[in-house]
């Protein structure tokens, strides 16, 4: 199974639809969806590496988009949609201390945690609870998810060949290490947060 979707997203590199599919993920995974959009930007930026440029950038402008969203839900709908989306998650407790180092910190918690596996809709989700400034908000998420993204793309683009045939012939172990990842950034955002 793992191989049979790995080749799919390899194949659906060239199809019309699997930029429609890439953008509609980093838009969720911003606001809503617990898997990140690396899960089809990975295998398309190898299968066409020369297109990992469009592709991180539809990564940044669609995570952007979905990160305004989960800021609405935040700003707008925390007392029903957002803190259930929060406690979805079990950080019920720890979105006041979270809430209150935005004023402090505000452009570094969101740069730092766009960059790193820390699901980012718990961000965009008390960016907009804490009342922080949305155009800020926006700049940083630009810098953050467009750095996330990007790095990806140079390494792909410079080096997809060799990261491809590593990954295919490691293909199990790479994902596992990519879910440990995952995982890892959630407990790291249970601990901060």
């Amino acid at each position: 199974m793992l191989r049979r979707t790995y080749d799919w997203c390899i194949a659906a590199a060239d199809k019309p639809y699997a930029l429609w599919i890439l953008g509609a993920v980093a838009f969720a995974e911003s606001s809503f969806f617990p898997v990140p959009p690396d899960v089809m930007l990975l295998p398309m930026s190898l299968a066409r590496p020369r297109r990992a440029w469009l592709f991180a950038t539809l990564c940044t402008v669609a995570s952007v988009a979905g990160g305004v969203l989960g800021y609405a839900i935040g700003a707008l709908l925390y007392d029903s949609l957002g803190q259930w989306l929060i406690q979805l998650y079990g950080l019920g407790d720890k979105v006041e201390a979270f809430r209150a180092s935005y004023a402090q910190w505000g452009a570094w918690i969101i740069i730092g945690k766009g960059l790193t596996p820390i699901p980012y809709k718990l961000v965009t989700i008390t960016s907009g609870f804490a009342g922080y400034d949305i155009w800020l908000f926006i700049l940083c998420s630009i810098i953050a998810r467009g750095g996330r993204f990007f790095i990806v793309a140079v390494l792909l683009n410079r080096y997809g060949d060799v990261i491809r045939h590593e990954i295919e012939k490691r293909l199990g172990l790479w994902v596992a290490i990519g879910a440990a990842v995952i995982v890892l950034g959630f407990v790291v955002a249970f601990r901060l947060i």
